[in-house]
């Protein structure tokens, strides 16, 4: 089998869709991390009204594909009068299906909570924010991390939907780079290599972030 020789004229316009990819990314996560927090303490909460809707948010966004999100948003919605743009409907629906995983990594962290430190939250007399905010949060924290980096890196990977939707990232890139040189083998090995490269420096700055965590926050028997 022959080697591949890799054109060096392949990497600016791919490093253009690589822009773009790091953009929609950045976007998504954001909206991610407010989606998750929002709609796994919603779904804890004791009252109907905010429980059912963040309920509904997590189960729609989970038990449907990502593609057809996208193309009911970008597509369908203007049926509706509802128009949005591509870089806006892709950070949006791709943030809001991530942050779906992510709700219930929330509501499971905050679950695994001993209980023994709510009570002695609450024999404190803390309101139910302090408790949330100053106790459950901060332990519950450790244990989303992990399954975090899996979820962000799983957002990293669904940005190259967005290409469906006339968005010049990565992958859109690398097609049209496909189509007029025909190197496909070339094309798609420096597809997986951006790629991977991204994944990377997401695992090693969640890594950072959960070892920084881990030494600056202790886990306590009693409260201060």
């Amino acid at each position: 089998m022959s080697g591949v020789t890799i054109d060096l004229e392949l990497l600016p316009p791919l490093f253009k869709g690589l822009t773009v990819t790091i953009q929609i990314f950045s976007g998504a996560a954001g909206v991610a991390v407010v989606a998750a927090l929002g709609g796994g303490l919603g779904r804890l909460s004791g009252r109907c009204w905010i429980r059912a809707p963040a309920t509904c948010y997590i189960e729609v966004f989970r038990g449907t594909s990502a593609l057809v999100q996208l193309y009911w948003v970008f597509y369908v919605l203007p049926f509706f009068g509802i128009e949005i743009g591509a870089m806006a409907a892709g950070i949006l629906v791709l943030g809001l299906n991530a942050g779906s995983y992510g709700a219930e990594i929330v509501r499971g962290s905050i679950l695994a909570v001993p209980r023994g430190q709510i009570e002695a939250a609450i024999a404190l007399n803390l309101t139910p924010f302090q408790r949330m905010w100053r106790i459950v949060l901060p332990q519950a924290a450790a244990a989303m991390i992990p399954p975090a980096t899996n979820t962000l890196i799983e957002l990293l990977k669904n940005t190259s939907l967005v290409s469906l939707i006339t968005i010049a990232d990565l992958t859109f890139q690398g097609q049209i780079i496909r189509a007029s040189t025909l190197k496909s083998a070339e094309v798609f090995l420096l597809l997986l290599a951006l790629y991977l490269a991204l994944s990377m420096v997401i695992r090693t700055f969640m890594r950072r972030i959960e070892k920084r965590y881990s030494l600056s926050w202790r886990p306590v028997g009693g409260l201060t």
